[in-house]
């Protein structure tokens, strides 16, 4: 099987690196916090002491970063280091332009390179259900779909660089924007007296339906495996959406795109965050729209 150096070891990270392993591959790993190296170890990746030691004999390199500055800082640090011919596999959620920057990096020091942002959270990841969303060349996705195989429940080419990135921030602006007009929906159904289970029975068998609802319904009650029966602990943070938002945002600027719905998510999320509610999932917003923000 493949040798795999996997760059970022967090609560998306290992979990990945894990089922990469589950699938027979050799995982040298490396991370900055010791506590995501010692729970990488117990994942039975091989835990190194450098990002460069990790990626010394890799056939592919796998990177999960928070931005696009740490992607291009450890892009800019292994491309030299990597054999050449390697495949660059980037699932950071980052900027298209960082995204496309990386691209360029890595294919300058004579390497595949394939941006393959992920949908999923992490119970995706540790379920080896994710979705992801490539963009590269087709000879570096052909490479690639096979590495990502074990990570996922669905893989789509979406084009050439930056074109995962561009996806990802697409979709969940979607979800943004979804969610909190389903959370609107259940707070005017309440005030109107009208049961949670009501609304959803009704809604989720009709034009209302969408993901927001009868996959992750942000009250309790309807669909026991949402986040809302766990007082809201997080599948996808609150903060994470924020960050995907602003993505957005800023690729509509810089491409000339009018977004007024993704504008308006944008703030009523960053308000959401700045009342100390960014560690909470997402659909927790519903609280906010009640004017519940202290709860």
């Amino acid at each position: 099987m493949t040798t795999i150096a996997f760059i970022g070891l967090g609560n998306m990270g290992n979990p990945m690196a894990a089922n990469l392993v589950k699938a027979g591959h050799t995982v040298h790993g490396f991370d900055l916090l010791p506590e995501n190296l010692k729970t990488a170890s117990e994942h039975g990746i091989t835990v190194m002491a450098s990002a460069a030691a990790a990626v010394k004999d890799a056939d592919v390199v796998v990177t999960m970063l928070p931005a696009g500055k740490h992607v291009i800082a450890v892009y800019e640090e292994l491309a030299t280091k990597a054999k050449k011919g390697a495949l660059f596999i980037d699932s950071s959620t980052i900027d298209v332009d960082s995204a496309r920057r990386a691209h360029s990096i890595a294919t300058g020091a004579g390497h595949l390179s394939v941006d393959a942002p992920v949908s999923g959270g992490t119970g995706g990841a540790a379920a080896g259900t994710l979705t992801f969303m490539a963009g590269g060349s087709k000879d570096a996705f052909a490479k690639a779909e096979p590495i990502l195989k074990p990570m996922a429940g669905r893989i789509v080419h979406c084009g050439d660089a930056g074109a995962g990135q561009a996806a990802k921030i697409c979709n969940n602006m979607i979800l943004g924007i979804s969610m909190i007009a389903v959370g609107e929906a259940f707070v005017l159904a309440e005030k109107l007296g009208l049961s949670h289970q009501a609304l959803f029975d009704v809604a989720s068998t009709s034009s209302g339906r969408c993901w927001s609802l009868d996959t992750y319904c942000p009250v309790p009650g309807p669909v026991p495996t949402s986040p809302a029966n766990r007082d809201y602990q997080p599948g996808f943070a609150a903060a994470l959406m924020l960050k995907d938002l602003k993505l957005a945002q800023e690729a509509a600027q810089s491409a000339g795109a009018i977004t007024p719905l993704g504008a308006e998510a944008t703030q009523l999320y960053s308000l959401f965050n700045a009342l100390g509610h960014g560690g909470t999932d997402f659909s927790g917003i519903i609280r906010f729209l009640r004017g519940d923000v202290g709860q």
